[in-house]
């Protein structure tokens, strides 16, 4: 066997597992409700500003 039929294998090879990649995490993300996701966005808001309501730090408003 030549070494670009090997080569070409391990390429289909590839494009296969990312396409498997691609699918799971599709699935995984069209499971959320509408509900699920801003609850999602806003956990994430109140973890990334610092507080629960996510607003402006304390620090970042004087």
């Amino acid at each position: 066997m030549r070494w670009w039929k090997i080569l070409g294998l391990a390429g289909m090879a590839g494009v296969a597992a990312t396409g498997v990649v691609i699918a799971r995490a599709e699935r995984r993300r069209r499971a959320y409700t509408p509900e699920e996701i801003r609850d999602r966005l806003r956990a994430r808001l109140a973890e990334g500003s610092g507080d629960a309501e996510g607003g402006v730090p304390a620090e970042d408003q004087a």
